[in-house]
């Protein structure tokens, strides 16, 4: 597939993804204990389920789930910048972070949530607001009772890449209240 056409075609996904997409906001608190991490997510994705608001602040859209890979993307524009005229590296950050996360909860039963413990960050290059559509790509790399392990990157739809990252989040049970 030609640069253009992929670009394009991750551009049109957005679109339909963001139709899609109910209002942020969080399930409550019945329904994160009684769903496992891919009914969530799988959730979202389709509109049952609103997204988290974090996410819509960003700009960041969930693609798709799987078990063990999430896939989020977000089109980094003039307002994610830092003083020095590029994207701040909390965008990366963050869209890494959610990514991860998203990934790891994909594994987890019914009454099972997680929290990000550490997460490292690796910038290749700069985002600018004509880098067009960026991907963050996460696959688990190990998912125990107490802590999950992923990784991911961020490319563009050329395939370049802009940062990657790796995390280890702390599973836990969801409380009642």
């Amino acid at each position: 597939m030609e640069q253009q056409d992929k670009r394009q075609q991750w551009l049109d996904e957005a679109a339909a993804m963001r139709a899609r997409l109910a209002a942020p906001g969080v399930a409550d608190r019945a329904t994160l204990r009684s769903s496992s991490g891919m009914e969530l997510l799988e959730g979202i994705g389709s509109g049952a389920l609103p997204p988290a608001p974090i996410a819509h602040l960003m700009g960041i859209l969930p693609m798709s789930v799987e078990p063990g890979l999430a896939v989020f993307q977000g089109t980094p524009e003039r307002a994610h910048y830092n003083p020095s005229g590029v994207v701040h590296g909390g965008y990366a950050a963050t869209m890494l972070d959610t990514a991860l996360g998203c990934a790891i909860h994909t594994m987890l039963p019914a009454g099972k949530g997680y929290t990000t413990l550490e997460l490292k960050v690796n910038y290749i290059r700069a985002m600018t607001d004509t880098t067009g559509p960026v991907r963050a790509e996460a696959t688990v790399v190990s998912v125990g009772g107490q802590v999950g392990v992923a990784e991911a990157r961020i490319t563009d739809a050329n395939g370049k890449l802009y940062a990657f990252a790796t995390t280890t989040c702390l599973v836990f049970e969801i409380s009642a209240g």
